[in-house]
């Protein structure tokens, strides 16, 4: 089993075992930090292109670490507008009191502080794309003049009379439900829908287990190639440790154990003892599944995944959706069951 681990790893990133439109055509160079196979993350990634073409707003959801600032680069570098500014901001990073000034700019003397004039990050990044990360920080004052500006393009610096226009294509994350904030007052609900035009949901990377390892070898190269050392194979037990954790903070979190785990190991390959979850490095023990059921795991999560998706693109039709997988009807439905899914749901969906 260790060996066709290994073996499996060292795929390209970005490309899947078996053949397929991946093999034959490489990744735009926007796409290959968004390393996945599963269902639930193609789906997500494929709209990407397709989201790039406009300049429609965008609100990209998902939990920290699930990759939101990379899709929204992707979306600006793909799009007619890579060759001008791509400004992120973190809504959250810049004190309430200050962040209108940082977006809209303030001429001099517009508050205590301000001594020379600023023009915003708004102004900044015209011809681009301004990313606001965590825009759910945002105070209630800003979420008006940003749609305002949504509105018209126009925006109108702190302390300033006259109003100016900037050509800027706005995409938004949120880590929070939006629409709960907007039940609460916390949230304009005009903002909410003029930002919501185009959506991106990304899952957690434990909905998305069957990444896991593809993940964890382009992490080892990348830090390999950083920290200028041979890049580790990765063993049995090592995946099974990763394989079994929850990941709270996602692929981001599953990145920084992997550069550690790169930077800590004394051979060439990769072993539980490297792998350190939380302070508990090496306590195999605590992995009360063995390799087999780990697997096992991410394959039942892939195949419940690929059923639910194959549904849901032909409506429910079960033996259309069978005729997608290449399998007798009589198969796909058992897998259904097998799952407890039923095709209702997906027709209703239409």
């Amino acid at each position: 089993m260790g060996v066709r681990v290994r073996r499996m790893l060292r795929l390209p990133c970005g490309v899947p075992e078996g053949d397929g439109p991946a093999d034959q055509a490489a990744p735009h160079p926007a796409l290959r930090a968004l390393v996945g196979h599963s269902p639930a993350f193609v789906q997500q990634v494929a709209r990407l292109p397709v989201f790039a073409r406009y300049d429609a707003s965008v609100m990209i959801l998902g939990d920290t670490g699930t990759g939101k600032e990379l899709c929204a680069r992707a979306i600006h570098y793909l799009s007619a507008r890579a060759d001008n500014p791509w400004i992120p901001v973190n809504c959250a990073a810049i004190p309430a009191e200050l962040l209108e000034a940082e977006l809209f700019g303030h001429v001099k003397g517009a508050y205590t502080g301000a001594h020379a004039a600023r023009p915003g990050l708004v102004r900044e990044a015209e011809g681009g794309t301004l990313f606001l990360d965590e825009i759910d920080s945002l105070p209630r004052a800003a979420q008006g003049k940003l749609l305002r500006f949504l509105q018209d393009k126009e925006c109108r610096a702190v302390g300033a009379d006259t109003v100016q226009h900037a050509d800027v294509r706005i995409i938004a994350a949120s880590n929070r439900p939006l629409m709960q904030l907007r039940a609460d007052g916390a949230f304009r609900q005009d903002l909410l829908y003029r930002l919501n035009v185009l959506t991106l949901h990304l899952p957690a990377l434990r909905e998305r287990r069957a990444d896991i390892a593809q993940l964890t070898m382009h992490f080892v190269r990348g830090a390999a190639v950083q920290w200028q050392r041979p890049a580790p194979t990765l063993s049995g037990d090592a995946l099974q440790r990763l394989i079994s954790h929850d990941w709270p903070g996602n692929v981001r979190e599953l990145k920084n154990v992997v550069e550690r785990a790169v930077l800590m190991c004394g051979g060439d390959t990769l072993s539980a003892a490297d792998i350190d979850l939380d302070g508990t490095a090496g306590d195999v023990a605590a992995c009360e599944d063995s390799f087999r059921m780990a697997k096992a795991r991410m394959v039942e999560h892939f195949e419940r995944a690929f059923i639910q998706q194959l549904l849901a693109s032909n409506g429910g039709n079960v033996t259309r959706a069978a005729q997608a997988a290449k399998k007798n009807r009589r198969a796909f439905f058992e897998l259904m069951r097998k799952y407890r899914i039923e095709p209702a749901p997906f027709r209703d969906s239409q």
